[in-house]
């Protein structure tokens, strides 16, 4: 008989075992860890200094010290300090630092809404930056990839906005794409729905001033985008 379960690897409690405690309190542990899967991050390929009873991280590639040779594992810290849960196709992690669901192919870790057997993927994208605002207009560091379907971009002014009576959320050439005489007083927003649109070159969102050049404030942008694999 095996000692483990053969989907979760659970240990079981073997015939007359002694310190029958130990085993199911291990089982506990990792499916306490398992249900409702969910981990802080993705991106540490090292434990984290001060780690708490319960943290969960999806280890990144190039894995050292205690968590070497656990590459795409996720790393549970418990009562015993690290172990290891090996993911199988089907798994799905909610990322909390990103707000992201992933899902486990079999061979990796996905952002996937649907994909093909050779590894097709179509995958939903959102991201945010925040803008401080200044002169004529702003060209942010927030892209629109090349090869991507722009589904909106949404807006809100953080930060009053001084110098302009309202502002315009585009790109070069369309200006006002995604909103125009916005509002600059903090809290306003809006979300720039467009009828969904292929950009064939990494396309930066701009923000133009109106009725006076920016000379204060600050907008966070929003950008969702449909992105495929081969």
């Amino acid at each position: 008989m095996s000692e483990i379960t053969p989907l979760l690897a659970l240990p079981l409690i073997a015939a007359a075992q002694a310190q029958k405690h130990v085993t199911h309190n291990e089982a506990l542990e990792k499916l306490d860890a398992l249900t409702q899967l969910a981990v802080l991050d993705r991106t540490r390929a090292s434990p984290p200094v001060a780690p708490v009873a319960g943290d969960r991280h999806l280890v990144a590639a190039g894995a050292s010290g205690d968590w070497a040779g656990r590459d795409g594992a996720i790393a549970l810290y418990g009562s015993d300090g690290w172990s290891f849960l090996t993911p199988a196709a089907g798994w799905r992690a909610y990322v909390a630092a990103e707000r992201l669901t992933l899902v486990h192919t079999g061979t990796g870790w996905a952002d996937l809404i649907a994909g093909t057997p050779s590894g097709g993927a179509v995958s939903l994208r959102a991201a945010e930056i925040e803008a401080v605002l200044s002169g004529a207009s702003v060209t942010t560091a927030l892209v629109i990839p090349a090869r991507t379907i722009c589904l909106a971009v949404a807006s809100r002014t953080v930060t009053a906005i001084t110098g302009a009576s309202a502002y315009e959320v585009g790109i070069t050439g369309e200006t006002s794409k995604f909103g125009g005489s916005l509002g600059i007083a903090a809290g306003s927003s809006n979300i720039g729905v467009i009828g969904p649109q292929a950009f064939y070159a990494d396309t930066p969102l701009r923000l133009t001033a109106l009725g006076g050049a920016f000379t204060g404030g600050r907008v966070r942008l929003a950008l969702f985008t449909l992105a495929f694999a081969l």
